[in-house]
């Protein structure tokens, strides 16, 4: 497995793909195919992602076997570093990807003096929750935020201590 940092447009137009094949697949059944499209424009498009990378967003894409397999991003809020994304190929899944992805994530919250990693993920979404909790995080609250256009996201935000 390869970590690398998105720098350029090519960077964001493979994020873009593997946002848009990984919510289609995985987030349609969950909100609904309307509500997958419209945050696939709002928060994952190019423009999206090239605005948040602006606004202090780090994004990475991750590669198994020379394949791209997933993506993440963060930011550093106060003491906590936000994982704002975290997603992985259902074909990579099961392959210790994200246990490897989430030591990454780990190290990089501590270079950056973070004292925990919070993280939002909807409340209808068992799989990822479950992963989150092996990975040792809990659930800090139930929240839920007004994205426009009649859509709201309906999520727990999830926090884990780093050592």
């Amino acid at each position: 497995m390869y970590i690398e940092a998105v720098t350029d447009s090519s960077h964001i137009e493979i994020v873009e793909a593997l946002a848009d094949e990984i919510w289609k697949e995985h987030f349609t059944a969950i909100i609904g195919k309307q509500q997958v499209s419209y945050m696939l424009e709002k928060f994952q498009s190019k423009s999206a992602i090239a605005e948040q990378i602006r606004d202090g967003f780090l994004y990475f894409v991750i590669r198994n076997h020379n394949k791209y397999a997933g993506y993440m991003a963060v930011q550093l809020k106060g003491s906590r570093l936000f994982l704002s994304k975290f997603y992985i190929l259902s074909a990579h899944r099961g392959k210790g990807l994200g246990r490897r992805a989430m030591a990454f994530i780990e190290k990089l919250a501590i270079e950056k003096t973070a004292s925990m990693i919070t993280l939002t993920v909807n409340r209808y979404n068992s799989a990822a929750i479950e992963v989150y909790k092996k990975l040792g995080f809990v659930i800090e609250e139930s929240i839920v935020q007004d994205i426009g256009e009649g859509f709201v996201m309906d999520d727990y935000r999830m926090v884990k201590a780093v050592i």
